[in-house]
């Protein structure tokens, strides 16, 4: 074990170290080197299943001995394992890193920038916010990866939004391509005039501001959707700008709108109240309908998929961005590489997004053509716009962006934007939330 390293800003954001989690292991047989692969355990069964058989087949092909562990998220277990063998430099050889997580261990991972540049010189360019997380210290850190890549975007019910709001989902985004852009005239303004309604019919949209990830995706698209950044690119505060102050004001209408439990809203808060038929709108990927679909079959049925609205700066879909990242330890890492290379080819990624019925996004747009989007349902169509479609005009985003990483990452797990508006909610004043915010954003930068 290495001596362990100075306790940085990055480092103290990571938490605790974690043991060795007991778990079970599916073997390969080979001869030409040894890999000890982690993923995500999916919460989609058969997704692990056809990961597992990818990674046999090209293990059979190479020769090579892989060990494959499937680690849940739940709990924390896949972070704390990644915290803990990046303290201790070992363990597995390939492991899942999402969002936050490459720029926390970037001096731990082996750049992988002839796999960035071989991939997108088949497939296209990553978006700048894939960039922006993976590529750290002039160097691809990991590579992004369909497995465990979604969006949170606008999850409706098709008869509350018709009825109350006068929304007609199916004609806004229809479940087909589209030569030109559409979904103009769902802005901030009709979300707000939709939000009210539903409100006043007893359906309020399921929008939390409490701390954890889901509200700190959900509102963090809506500043930027209005320009309003809280830090600028540079590190420079631009809290006390007319952008955020128009977003304030924005926002202190939708607050009065929200459920009366919106400040305490966890991760399942908006799934159950779509579920249960409390709810018009939330912001989700198609998990909530999945489960749905098993135990509320009728609201499933009436349940679309469809884009966030468009703001004064543009229109950005909340993601969760993964990663498979090799540890600069590994004594392979020339297979690691050849692995992670081969399950982000298109066969691959489409074969894992079919039996996770749509749910894992490939990080290309040149693969937002898979026909599991078209065929699953009920309704038929109802995760056709769940990926970014060149007509939607979208972009994918993460909360505290365009800020430098290292005080975004503090933005973020501080929940410094549900806070702000949750402030709101309680009645506070706009000039007080950016009071209260802008210490916030002054005692990260010390």
């Amino acid at each position: 074990m290495s001596n362990p390293k100075p306790v940085t800003r990055r480092a103290a954001l990571l938490g605790g170290a974690a043991t060795a989690l007991p778990l079970v292991h599916i073997r390969t047989a080979g001869a030409a080197g040894k890999l000890a692969l982690g993923f995500w355990d999916h919460w989609v069964p058969q997704a692990n299943d056809t990961l597992r058989q990818q990674v046999e087949a090209w293990a059979a092909q190479n020769k090579v001995d892989a060990t494959i562990d499937f680690i849940t998220s739940s709990g924390g277990k896949l972070m704390l394992t990644a915290a803990a063998e990046y303290q201790a430099r070992a363990g597995h050889d390939v492991l899942p890193v999402g969002n936050w997580d490459v720029i926390n261990y970037a001096d731990g991972l082996e750049p992988v920038d002839d796999l960035a540049a071989d991939l997108q010189t088949r497939y296209g360019r990553y978006s700048d916010t894939y960039r922006y997380l993976g590529h750290v210290d002039r160097h691809w850190r990991a590579v992004p990866t369909s497995t465990g890549s979604l969006n949170l975007t606008c999850e409706g019910r098709l008869s509350l939004l018709q009825k109350h709001a006068g929304l007609d989902l199916r004609a806004m985004y229809p479940a087909h391509s589209s030569t030109t852009p559409i979904g103009a005239d769902w802005t901030y303004d009709a979300f707000l005039s939709a939000a009210e309604a539903c409100h006043k019919a007893g359906y309020p949209f399921g929008l939390g501001l409490g701390s954890t990830n889901d509200s700190i995706n959900n509102t963090g698209c809506l500043f930027s959707a209005f320009g309003a950044d809280l830090v600028d690119a540079k590190g420079a505060i631009q809290v006390r700008s007319d952008k955020v102050r128009q977003m304030l004001e924005w926002a202190q209408k939708l607050v009065k709108v929200l459920p009366e439990d919106t400040v305490s809203y966890d991760d399942a808060s908006n799934n159950r109240a779509l579920i249960s038929g409390r709810s018009a709108l939330i912001m989700n990927p198609p998990s909530a309908w999945a489960v749905a679909k098993r135990d509320a079959p009728a609201i499933a049925e009436d349940i679309w998929n469809f884009p966030m609205p468009r703001g004064p700066a543009g229109r950005f879909i909340p993601y969760r961005f993964a990663f498979y990242g090799i540890w600069s330890f590994c004594q392979s890492k020339s297979a690691a590489k050849d692995l992670v290379r081969y399950l982000q080819e298109r066969e691959q990624v489409e074969q894992r997004c079919i039996t996770s019925v749509g749910y894992d996004l490939p990080p290309f747009q040149s693969m937002s053509d898979f026909a599991i989007w078209s065929e699953v349902g009920p309704p038929t169509g109802t995760v056709y716009n769940y990926p970014l479609r060149p007509w939607h005009g979208s972009e994918p985003s993460i909360t505290a962006y365009p800020a430098p990483p290292d005080i975004a990452v503090q933005m973020y797990h501080r929940a410094v934007h549900p806070t702000m508006l949750a402030k709101l909610h309680s009645g506070q004043s706009i000039d007080a939330v950016i009071d209260w915010a802008e210490g916030e954003l002054e005692g990260f930068m010390r």
